[in-house]
């Protein structure tokens, strides 16, 4: 309408509204002023519960025999007792208007998991461990390689291959791993997902024993313990590991010589492109202050051809986290 009264400043309705691809019918029809149909009120139909028939049925679906069950059980059971009040839809519609229409039954309520959020600023305060399976030499034969990663150094502290998922294996390799590592009482947090071995009462009373404290993944959410998860899937698309292997031995034989050029000599992007090695045994600035050494000389051969500058060694990150705070990860420092 706004657009026709703008052009009847210049043109004739015909022509305004021919414009518009409007009837001039439908100009003037709007043009007449709206007025509010009255609304009476609904009748209420014949076959309509009474409202003495509607506090029974009321009463009847929260008593204590039927507070739990469903509109479509409760109408079920008054059947089989010989007793018709209402139907379904009609009961639901009468919870409804109650504000009562909700889950009645009495059903699990599982808790809600708290995420964990694990920090670690040097070696040896938080390790995260895992078992994954090897395929062995005929289908259904499963080796189980246990894990033990340090979050910090990305250094596998300890491992072990057994033909079976067992927790007094699993109470060995920890123990061993922190005699060798010298672990004190609390200094250690201890990180695995949900497994039956890593909850067992034997790993539990381990820690217990040794002061280490436990902290577990929350239950199908494997990206609760990513270090151990990313550090399998290393292992698993090196170019040398097998489809199957061909037997214990060979799978034995396989994992002493990855976990020795995982540990001394492969370099970590997440650890400033230095071995686990070199972090865990303290390492890392001694190693970086050399390699600064070497950029800074070829900055002074041949300063053309750093067009940025005078390069610079990507530094070790001082925190290491699982699952980071929200305020932490949007902290900005300023200097």
């Amino acid at each position: 309408m706004e657009h026709i009264a703008h052009l009847r400043q210049h043109v004739s309705v015909e022509r305004a509204c021919a414009s518009l691809g409007m009837p001039t019918s439908t100009y003037y029809d709007r043009l007449k002023p709206r007025r509010p149909r009255p609304v009476s009120p609904r009748q209420r139909p014949a076959r309509a519960l009474s409202d003495a028939e509607r506090h029974e049925v009321l009463q009847i679906a929260t008593s204590e025999r039927y507070v739990d069950k469903s509109p479509a059980s409760i109408t079920s059971d008054l059947l089989d007792h010989g007793t018709y009040m209402c139907s379904p839809r009609t009961l639901y519609r009468i919870l409804q208007s109650e504000h009562l229409q909700q889950e009645r039954r009495r059903i699990a309520r599982h808790p809600v998991y708290q995420k964990p959020e694990l920090m670690a600023e040097r070696p040896c305060e938080v390790w995260t461990w895992d078992i994954t399976k090897l395929k062995g030499p005929s289908k259904g034969e499963l080796y189980s390689l246990y894990v033990v990663l340090d979050l910090f150094s990305r250094f596998v502290v300890g491992w072990l291959l057994a033909k079976r998922e067992d927790d007094a294996l699993a109470k060995d390799l920890l123990h061993e791993a922190c005699l060798r590592e010298g672990i004190l009482s609390k200094q250690l947090t201890i990180h695995a997902d949900n497994g039956g071995v890593m909850r067992s009462r034997t790993v539990s009373d381990l820690m217990i024993t040794l002061g280490v404290n436990r902290s577990h993944s929350r239950p199908h959410c494997s990206n609760d313990n990513p270090y151990s998860e990313s550090q399998f899937k290393t292992m698993k698309y090196t170019p040398d590991f097998p489809k199957r292997f061909d037997g214990f031995d060979h799978a034995q034989e396989f994992c002493r010589q990855f976990f020795d050029v995982y540990n001394f000599s492969m370099h970590h992007s997440g650890i400033a492109m230095l071995t686990p090695a070199m972090v865990h045994h303290g390492q890392a600035q001694e190693v970086i202050a050399k390699r600064q050494a070497v950029l800074d000389e070829a900055f002074r051969t041949h300063p053309e051809r750093f067009v940025n500058g005078s390069p610079k060694h990507q530094a070790l990150p001082s925190k290491v986290w699982i699952n980071k705070p929200i305020e932490e990860a949007n902290q900005v420092v300023i200097s």
